[in-house]
């Protein structure tokens, strides 16, 4: 009886441990966990790997929460994202859980044909998606220097193959003023809470004039403490999105300027923090993209036309800085959510329903069967391999 092919293989390997995978993803959505502080998740998303013999860096790029694990020794490697930051109130609203155990499913698929098809796989942890950037910071650390091909699925409301999304940075402006009492002496005092007024009017009225595809949207993070004091502090949060990262440096430029402004009204001082690496758009790989897609129909999804996809970017994420760098995919399985859609509350009950659920083992089959495809197809693993040795060959990102 010959032996199955490959792609077969590590379809059994997922179905077999689908079990092992739902559990993983329930126990992860039941203890959210926020950026850089998912010590029990990222526990958790190592732990079926370790007992498949995979070797495991702790603490890797340096970030607490983040860490590596491979297995086999092939020249062609290829790294799997696992996330599992929650969101601040709404727990796993965009379906982190799920990510995790689908990472963990296609890596350990992968392992069972490693050997055959000259591969290392790469489980990669990596934390604060949400918050923090942490592909950003790995990325820069050298993590996925070796790396030839990165892949990871999310769950959305729809099925989409090649995916894309918004560039995206985000920043902390703080003001500085002066406190004085607001009704024995409001003329000695230089109110922080106003420079944020200001500032947000002039955003309001940019808005007319963003470019396609630029969004701004942000809250205010302090606007004083006592209705009877002039406010000496205050403090506002922003993102700025666009389709590319050429249009998120214009708009950066007119926002920072809409808060110079308040600044300027007010006789503040201010200062301008952007914690946190800026986010790249998703770039997918059009062969992987391909692929993924003729794995979602094999398994009975109907994912968008491609014309629809290139139109419908998402929200965004640091994964579009590893697509900038290497061949990567981010394909979105559809879960069904009752109409509610990421980051709702909804999203997150559903995020461990039996949708959810399916979505865990149905990704990891799509992924791991479209690696199993690019090893096997000589002239689409020299592409990536090629590109891989460019990249070693140059700077580190």
């Amino acid at each position: 009886m010959p032996q199955a092919s490959a792609s077969d293989r590590v379809e059994e390997v997922v179905r077999c441990r689908a079990a092992d995978l739902v559990a993983l993803s329930h126990a992860i959505h039941a203890e959210p966990e926020l950026a850089f502080a998912e010590h029990k998740s990222c526990t958790k998303t190592q732990a079926l790997v370790a007992e498949r013999g995979f070797e495991i860096t702790k603490a890797a790029a340096g970030l607490e929460t983040a860490f590596r694990a491979d297995f086999g020794s092939g020249p062609l490697v290829v790294g799997v994202c696992a996330e599992y930051d929650a969101l601040p109130g709404l727990g796993h609203a965009c379906g982190h859980n799920i990510i995790a155990a689908a990472a963990v499913g296609t890596a350990l698929a992968l392992a069972e044909v490693a050997d055959d098809l000259g591969l290392t796989v790469a489980l990669l942890g990596t934390p604060a998606e949400e918050s923090g950037g942490g592909k950003a910071l790995m990325l820069q650390a050298g993590t996925f220097d070796d790396v030839a091909v990165a892949v990871m699925a999310h769950p959305g409301p729809s099925d989409i193959a090649g995916a894309r999304s918004l560039a995206l940075s985000e920043v902390t402006v703080h003001y500085e003023g002066k406190e004085s009492h607001a009704a024995v002496a409001p003329h000695l005092g230089v109110n922080a809470a106003d420079a944020v007024t200001v500032a947000q009017v002039a955003i309001g009225l940019l808005r007319q004039q963003l470019a396609p595809g630029q969004l701004v949207h942000g809250i205010v993070t302090d606007g004083g403490q006592a209705v009877n004091v002039i406010p000496g502090r205050a403090a506002v949060t922003y993102a700025m999105r666009a389709r590319e990262s050429t249009s998120l440096r214009e708009l950066e430029a007119r926002m920072y300027a809409c808060f110079a402004a308040g600044a300027l009204a007010t006789g503040c001082e201010y200062a301008i923090d952007q914690a946190a690496p800026a986010y790249a758009e998703l770039k997918p790989d059009q062969w992987l993209a391909d692929a993924c897609r003729q794995e979602m129909f094999r398994l009975g999804r109907e994912p968008l036309p491609p014309a629809i996809e290139a139109e419908l970017p998402l929200g965004s994420t640091d994964m579009g800085n590893v697509t900038q760098v290497l061949p990567g995919i981010h394909p979105v399985i559809g879960v069904d959510a009752g109409g509610a859609t990421v980051h709702q509350r909804a999203f997150a009950a559903a995020a461990a329903g039996p949708s959810a659920d399916r979505a865990v083992v149905d990704g990891a089959i799509v992924l791991a069967r479209s690696i199993v495809q690019l090893a096997e197809t000589p002239t689409e693993r020299d592409r990536v391999l090629a590109a891989q040795q460019c990249r070693l060959s140059g700077a580190r990102v």
